[in-house]
């Protein structure tokens, strides 16, 4: 997680306490996510699905994703990231992300100081990424076009815009921007843009080998994403932003933030 969405995370979640907006998700009511699907224009459209029961914390995700979006591999910035969630028996949670998940989660990278196993009252890991909102603040705060959303709703960066100001990076409320360390411009997922308009899946969910990601059409209510997301209990982060993510949540925790 790169400085200045350490920064902006610590401000928005002062921000968020003092409004009384503690809550990191809400979950979807019965049918509010099939109005969602299938609604918008005829273009193509992609909807993205997390599947927290499925993920193990492996990294696979985040190195396809650094090695696919040329993002330096040593560099602590990345595109996606996944955190680790300890609720201790005491109520205490704690949440980390070293290197971005790059290395999965082990020995080598324990929790700040050694949490007694005896103390911990469950521990799961949260895959994170661009939720490509349909109301995106990014967009409507780059200030020379340079973020811009494409005909079927992908939020894009064009490189030769970028005066790198930092605008869509304090916008963001889920924190995915950050500064590219070698071109010096804004820099976010984009749902690997170039695969998905090929018909490949996005790096990140053809390297995923438990299923964790997986990316849909939301036009098709035949699709096994869409399907899932129509009919299951889905949740989305941040709502109360009245961003209108696309990438919903299965299985999400009421202490994930």
């Amino acid at each position: 997680m790169s400085l200045e969405r350490r920064q902006f995370l610590k401000i928005m979640g002062t921000t968020a306490a003092g409004a009384g907006m503690l809550g990191a998700f809400r979950f979807l009511e019965k049918g509010e996510a099939t109005q969602i699907l299938g609604s918008g224009n005829p273009n193509q459209k992609w909807v993205f699905l997390v599947n927290t029961y499925n993920c193990v914390g492996c990294g696979m995700c985040v190195r396809a994703c650094k090695l696919e979006n040329e993002i330096p591999y040593n560099a602590p910035v990345s595109r996606t990231w996944v955190e680790r969630y300890v609720e201790l028996n005491s109520g205490k949670v704690l949440a980390d992300s070293p290197m971005a998940a790059r290395d999965g989660f082990t020995a080598d990278n324990p929790m700040g100081k050694t949490v007694n196993p005896a103390d911990i009252t469950k521990a799961f890991f949260v895959p994170k990424l661009c939720n490509q909102c349909e109301k995106p603040p990014c967009v409507q705060n780059c200030p020379v076009g340079a973020t811009f959303s494409t005909k079927e709703g992908i939020v894009l960066v064009d490189r030769t815009w970028c005066i790198g100001c930092g605008y869509c990076i304090m916008s963001c409320p889920y924190g995915v921007r950050f500064f590219h360390p070698v071109y010096h411009v804004a820099e976010k997922c984009t749902w690997c843009y170039h695969r998905i308009t090929k018909g490949l899946k996005p790096a990140c969910v053809f390297a995923c080998p438990f299923g964790a990601r997986q990316i849909g059409n939301p036009q098709d209510l035949n699709d096994p994403v869409t399907k899932t997301i129509a009919t299951q209990r889905v949740a989305v982060l941040k709502d109360e932003y009245g961003t209108k993510p696309q990438v919903f949540y299965l299985g999400l925790d009421r202490i994930v933030r």
